[in-house]
């Protein structure tokens, strides 16, 4: 069979190899997340119906293989078959965007200070970023999304050890890997005080910090998206904001939340925002998500506190405004949320259906 497995596609992208990746599935399911610079052609019922004629015009301009994509990797094998059979080089991504959903890239994140390093790691298709924080030979991790042998792997690169693994809240939609990363690099875990999860972490309160000789992380509890909800500024100029605040919008309050309590949330965020809002204008916001699939570029995601500021427009509002806009404004909930949540709150990794459970794009924005 002419498959291509996940870590080599992903190993191509970065390397910018010739390549074109072939999107085969129905629009509707193209709009809610792809690959990046991947093209596509709504074949999916011909290819089904087993239409010769199903890519006739599909024109491939690159040198490379094509890589034919779809939700699960069968509907492309036919895909693959079709266009191998005009000569070309084609490969089925096995597994299709499910197993696309752990595809990873990374982009450094300039720093002021020189012996600083900030790596964005960053889940491509469902744009989770992390962040791998190093200096000298210690390291922090911020919101493991991956397999904990990405982070042991990157932080080699650098020859650094993982001595400090934090999450921003109790995540949605996607599983924390932090618990395991810890475990595995005899890192002490970090979370936000709460109640929630029943395993044992060191809490982090409102004001506290956690140093190293060249690291300050400073910890500002930011309830809204959930109660526990917790931003970190690291050196006074750079802050992980999670699910609370992204370059163009604010998090959902209303996940794991009967209506009532999402519009008390809502209320919470409001102060909250307005609370990062009253840092130096210049600090530089990473988020814990993108809205769109990150692409093989390098580029950060993230941006000024003035220009998101300028950006987001419900920050201006009234808290009366805010909350009636936000209650309005919220996306279809991410599929399987609820199941993904008890499993964070037990600190748990699905041994079989991961890709199942975190497939689809993330919704924990609102712009």
């Amino acid at each position: 069979m002419m498959t291509i497995d996940v870590e080599t596609l992903r190993v191509w992208l970065e390397e910018g190899r010739p390549v074109t990746v072939l999107d085969v599935r129905p629009t509707v399911e193209r709009a809610e997340w792809a690959i990046p610079g991947s093209i596509h052609i709504d074949a999916y019922d011909a290819l089904r119906a087993h239409n010769p004629a199903a890519l006739a015009d599909v024109d491939v301009l690159s040198d490379g293989p094509v890589v034919t994509v779809c939700a699960a990797g069968k509907t492309s094998q036919i895909a693959a078959e079709q266009l191998h059979a005009r000569g070309l080089q084609a490969l089925s991504l096995d597994g299709g965007m499910k197993a696309w959903s752990l595809a990873w890239n990374t982009a450094e994140v300039p720093v002021p200070a020189n012996d600083v390093r900030v790596i964005q790691v960053r889940r491509t298709g469902k744009g989770c970023l992390s962040y791998l924080i190093g200096a000298k030979d210690e390291a922090m991790v911020i919101d493991a999304s991956l397999d904990p042998q990405v982070y042991l792997d990157l932080a080699s690169q650098y020859g650094w050890q993982i001595t400090s693994v934090l999450d921003t809240h109790i995540h949605a939609d996607h599983l924390s890997r932090s618990r395991q990363l810890a475990e595995r690099s005899g890192a002490m875990l970090f979370l936000p005080e709460q109640q929630r999860v029943s395993f044992p972490f060191t809490a982090m309160r409102d004001g506290d910090t956690l140093a190293t000789p060249r690291l300050m992380l400073t910890t500002l509890r930011t309830p809204g998206h959930t109660l526990e909800s917790t931003c970190y500024l690291l050196n006074n100029t750079i802050l992980f904001t999670g699910d609370t605040l992204f370059p163009t919008g604010i998090g959902r309050p209303d996940l794991h939340a009967e209506e009532q309590e999402a519009r008390a949330r809502s209320s919470l965020l409001y102060h909250s925002l307005h609370k990062l809002l009253a840092l130096p204008s210049e600090t530089l916001v990473l988020p814990g998500h993108a809205s769109r699939p990150v692409p093989f570029d390098g580029a950060p995601i993230g941006a000024r506190l003035a220009e998101i500021d300028e950006q987001v427009g419900l920050l201006h509002t009234t808290q009366t405004v805010f909350v009636e806009t936000l209650l309005k404004r919220l996306p279809p909930t991410p599929p399987n949320y609820e199941r993904i949540v008890t499993l964070n709150e037990a600190g748990l990794v699905a041994d079989h259906d991961v890709t199942e459970l975190e497939a689809g794009a993330n919704r924990c924005a609102i712009s």
